[in-house]
């Protein structure tokens, strides 16, 4: 069995922030803001009762997701529970502005909503308390626990020099228990972690089985800064969450090219040879990296929440992450299976 694994309701501390404690999978809402298509009030309700029912008690959403209806749906449904028995992030760094004009439309970006408001980015310190203060209200609770830049990409210099400022002052005043960033690259989040005080950082994509970008610039980083990691994006928009692959797999929010799907059913295969299957396998190779936090899995219904802890629980052996490598399928520097 794979040594280290531990039960998907088990906790971690921020190394940075030992009192802030995530459980080891995380409820990512953004679904809960229609993603793709409709989840209805009632599915998202009852996702978020399983996943209570489950353990979980770490939850992240975003103005983006669904231009403020996943804030709204995760905090009706987070309202009445003990405050003090679970932590919500949420993300700064794009304001929704009304836009009456586009109303009548579908909003652009991927979420099935009507297009009531656009995304403008302000990395700005006025922006960054606007966008929480927002949020706050959107969701109707008392407080906020991580708040994240979201995608800084091009705005490197406003982010270190207004954003980061704003959002640190507001945690050393108690307001936010603990900052970060969150992005889908791992070279930027490195810099963020070696250049300024955030005490954690989520890396959505870079860090999976089929991806181990972050093995050369952010995991380094962060064990040495002793900044924790939040694994998003663990199967790769759904190209590992499935025992095989199918053909129309998406890969990074679009279709994936062939070579990567045959890459994937290649990793498959060999999983299944060890006893796990490739979501299973997906896991618990970025759960049991030391420098991981929680993995932030994105879900929709009671029926994903129950079957995402299922596969949590599993154990891989420890022969399955060098027979992976020895096939050329995970790349090198140090992974889930180099203390096995």
């Amino acid at each position: 069995m794979m040594g280290g694994a531990e039960h998907p309701a088990a906790d971690r501390s921020l190394p940075r922030r030992p009192a802030v404690r995530l459980t080891g999978i995380g409820f990512g809402a953004s679904q809960g803001g229609n993603l793709y298509r409709v989840t209805t009030d009632e599915e998202f309700a009852a996702a978020i009762d399983t996943a209570w029912d489950g353990g979980v008690r770490y939850f992240d959403t975003a103005p983006h997701y669904g231009l403020g209806l996943s804030e709204r749906r995760l905090g009706a449904a987070l309202r009445s529970r003990p405050r003090d028995e679970y932590v919500v992030s949420t993300k700064v760094g794009r304001i929704l502005v009304p836009s009456p004009e586009t109303a009548g439309s579908r909003d652009p970006e991927g979420f099935d909503v009507a297009a009531s408001h656009r995304r403008v980015w302000d990395f700005s310190r006025d922006g960054v308390r606007r966008c929480l203060e927002a949020s706050l209200e959107r969701m109707g609770l008392d407080r906020i626990d991580i708040a994240y830049l979201h995608d800084p990409d091009d705005h490197w210099e406003r982010a270190v020099a207004e954003a980061l400022p704003a959002l640190t002052e507001l945690r050393d005043q108690g307001v936010l228990r603990a900052v970060g960033v969150g992005m889908n690259q791992s070279r930027l989040l490195a810099r963020f972690v070696r250049e300024s005080d955030v005490d954690l950082v989520m890396c959505a994509g870079r860090y999976t089985l089929l991806d181990q970008g972050a093995l050369a610039d952010l995991m380094p980083a962060a064990q040495e800064r002793a900044v924790g990691v939040v694994i998003a994006g663990v199967y790769n928009s759904g190209l590992l969450s499935r025992e095989r692959p199918p053909d129309d797999a998406l890969y990074d929010y679009r279709r994936a090219a062939p070579e990567l799907i045959e890459r994937a059913r290649r990793i498959a295969t060999i999983c299944e040879r060890h006893g796990v299957t490739l979501p299973q396998a997906a896991l618990a190779f970025v759960r049991s990296h030391p420098a991981v936090v929680s993995t932030v899995v994105g879900m929709r219904n009671s029926h994903q929440v129950t079957e995402t802890l299922r596969r949590a629980d599993i154990e891989a052996p420890g022969e399955l992450w060098p027979a992976l490598r020895a096939a050329g399928l995970t790349g090198g520097g140090r992974s889930a299976g180099d203390d096995r």
